[in-house]
């Protein structure tokens, strides 16, 4: 088969590799279609240490079932599927609970580190265990339906902040996720949400995704901004999407006295924070981990159209052509989001 493959750092080549072998509780997945993830682009030069090569990368896809195991029960050939890019035990402690995010022994496919190497979908073929698919919602189209992996990141990250009708919210970042939680948070029924970043194209696609306003943090009004849209209090609630120390500061800046933070964002292994602020002020941190179960109600979103993906969705391509998209993404090419590539 076909796939693009991760041979060293900052060199990805279109080939041919040998399929995929899958277990009895696994099936072989036809990738009709797969997301390039913003950790795909930094894992290529091997800052994340998260993509050693050789790999093949991807995590965000949607296909057809084209062979099952043994003791496959639930799916068959032919059936359209996505699947969760954490691949949990189901064992262990935390999956017994039901936070599989959190599985003990987690992988994610398309990652290479240390501890393990998990061949991911930017191919033909990929094998996936039957236990982390979702079956597709009839009429949903591949491209949208690659897309509910980061969709259940920006849910997950929502939830956990509980957000409730009229309050007032703060997203740092207006990324691909940034913008997601921006988008979750506006269908949630939050009064007014800040969509924050510095580059001026991101703002402007925020406005597009339904900010209420758009600001950069950096701009000497942009407290004074979010005091005004939230009574002279802060937000009720701010989400940190980018993962350096400079957003944590102006998401935890944001809130309101017992206000709540969510951290998402994963760039800096270390970052500072405002201890003191955190403290005295008894707002609450809260780390969001990828996403727990809300596939189902992510693809129930998608399809209804809640989500206004069309404006986040920049291309669509043949996956021979995958090289050339990593480099325009890694080159942080004006206007590009998110690019989906077709095996």
């Amino acid at each position: 088969m076909k796939a693009l493959v991760l041979k060293e750092y900052n060199k990805l080549q279109y080939e041919d590799v040998a399929e995929p072998r899958i277990g009895e509780e696994d099936v072989l997945l036809d990738v009709k279609a797969c997301g390039i993830c913003g950790s795909d682009v930094h894992g290529v030069d091997g800052s994340t240490g998260r993509r050693v090569p050789p790999v093949i990368m991807g995590h965000e896809a949607a296909g057809v079932i084209a062979e099952a195991g043994r003791r496959v029960r639930d799916w068959k050939p032919g059936d359209r599927v996505t699947f969760d890019s954490t691949v949990w035990c189901g064992e262990c402690w935390h999956c017994r609970r039901g936070e599989v995010n959190l599985c003990e022994r987690r992988k994610v496919l398309g990652v290479s580190c240390d501890e393990y190497c998990c061949n991911g979908a930017f191919a033909q073929y990929v094998a996936v265990p039957s236990r982390i698919l979702y079956r597709l919602p009839e009429g949903l189209d591949f491209s949208r339906a690659a897309m509910v992996e980061p969709v259940s990141i920006a849910v997950h990250a929502v939830r956990l902040a509980r957000p409730e009708i009229r309050e007032t919210a703060v997203v740092i970042g207006a990324g691909m996720i940034g913008l997601l939680a921006l988008m979750v948070l506006k269908a949630s029924g939050c009064a007014s949400v800040v969509a924050a970043d510095t580059d001026k194209s991101k703002l402007e696609r925020a406005r597009e995704c339904g900010a209420d306003l758009a600001l950069d943090p950096a701009d000497p009004g942009f407290h004074d901004a979010v005091l005004s849209m939230s009574n002279g209090r802060g937000a009720d609630m701010a989400f940190e999407a980018v993962g350096v120390s400079a957003a944590v500061q102006s998401t935890v800046q944001s809130v309101r006295r017992g206000g709540r933070v969510v951290l998402v964002g994963n760039f800096s292994p270390k970052i500072e924070l405002p201890l003191q602020a955190v403290v005295t002020r008894q707002i609450s941190l809260l780390g969001s981990c990828a996403s727990q179960g809300e596939y189902p109600a992510c693809l129930g979103l998608i399809a209804s159209g809640a989500l206004a993906l069309d404006k986040l969705l920049s291309a669509e391509a043949p996956l021979s052509e995958g090289a050339a998209w990593f480099d325009r993404l890694y080159r942080r090419e004006p206007g590009l989001m998110k690019v989906i590539l077709k095996p």
